[in-house]
C-alpha cells in the first residue's frame, strides 16, 4: 500500500456513527482495490460538508444531487454514479399532531436538517409555493433526532428523506404521518475529486467490483438502494435551482 490516505466523504444524512458504520464495506473494498489506506468521514452538517468538499478535503464525495451539481460545476469533481433507488424528500408530523397538510404549518415550528440540505430546500420551496409562513425553521443534525423532537411535541413537522424515514424503528414510524412527498430525484451521487482524476478508471473499477461482491450486495439490500447506475449530466443540470440556493447560503454565512 502507498503511504497516502484515500478520503471518502459522506454527507451527514444520519449521525456520524451511523454514516461511518454504513460505509465500512465500501471503505474496505476501496482500500483493497486501490491498495491505499482509506478512511470514511462526514461533517457536522450539510453546510460544513459542502465547504470541506469544495476545499477538496475528500477524494470521493458522496452527497445529494444538488450538492453534486455544485461540486461538479464549481470545483471540477467528476460525477461517477448514483444509486438505482431514487431520493425522495418528505414532510412528516406526529400522528396525533392534528396537522393534515403543509398549509396547517402556518405559524408553527418546523425542523430541517441544514439550510443547504436537499430535504430542507425542498420543504422550504413547498412552503413558499403554498404561501405558508412557519413560526420558525430550526436545523437538526440527524433525521432520527427530527423524529424524536416531533414525537416530544417540540415541533409541528420536519423534513427528512424517504430513505431515512424507512430507517427509523417501526415503532417510531408508526407514530409519524407523511403530509407531503417530493417527486423522485437522483439518489446520493459519488464524485471523484479532480486531484484524483488520473485514477478515475481504477476508482470506477473498484466501485464496480464492490457492487458485484457479496458485501456490496448486502450493503445495497440492507439500505434498500438497489445497486449503482450511471448518473446522467441532465439529472444534475435539473438540480440547478437547488444548487444555486446552496451557493447563496454559502455566500451569506
Amino acid at each position: 500500500m502507498t503511504a497516502e490516505t484515500f478520503h471518502v466523504g459522506v454527507a451527514p444524512h444520519s449521525s456520524a456513527r451511523i454514516v461511518i458504520e454504513q460505509y465500512q464495506p465500501l471503505r474496505a473494498a476501496l482500500q483493497g482495490a486501490l491498495e491505499t489506506p482509506t478512511e470514511v468521514s462526514t461533517a457536522r452538517d450539510f453546510t460544513a460538508f459542502i465547504r470541506r468538499a469544495l476545499a477538496l478535503d475528500y477524494d470521493i464525495a458522496i452527497t445529494t444531487a444538488h450538492q453534486a451539481a455544485v461540486l461538479r460545476d464549481d470545483a471540477g469533481f467528476i460525477p461517477l454514479l448514483t444509486y438505482q433507488a431514487n431520493f425522495e424528500a418528505l414532510a412528516v408530523t406526529a400522528l396525533d399532531s392534528g396537522i393534515a397538510s403543509l398549509r396547517d404549518l402556518s405559524g408553527r415550528p418546523v425542523l430541517g436538517l441544514s439550510p443547504v440540505s436537499l430535504v430542507t430546500l425542498w420543504g422550504s420551496d413547498q412552503l413558499e409555493k403554498q404561501r405558508v409562513k412557519p413560526k420558525s425553521l430550526a436545523y437538526i443534525a440527524a433525521s432520527d433526532s427530527v423524529a424524536e423532537l416531533l414525537l416530544r411535541g417540540e415541533a409541528s413537522a420536519g423534513f427528512i428523506s424517504l430513505a431515512n424515514f424507512q430507517k427509523l424503528t417501526p415503532e417510531t414510524r408508526a407514530h409519524l404521518r407523511i403530509i407531503a412527498r417530493s417527486g423522485p430525484m437522483p439518489g446520493r451521487v459519488y464524485l471523484l475529486s479532480p486531484r484524483y482524476a488520473a485514477r478515475e478508471k481504477a476508482v470506477r473499477a473498484a466501485l464496480a467490483a464492490f457492487a458485484a461482491s457479496e458485501p456490496g450486495q448486502r450493503y445495497f439490500t440492507n439500505n434498500q438502494l438497489g445497486g449503482y447506475r450511471p448518473i446522467k449530466r441532465a439529472e444534475l443540470n435539473a438540480m440547478r435551482g437547488y444548487a444555486d440556493a446552496v451557493r447563496r447560503q454559502l455566500r451569506e454565512e
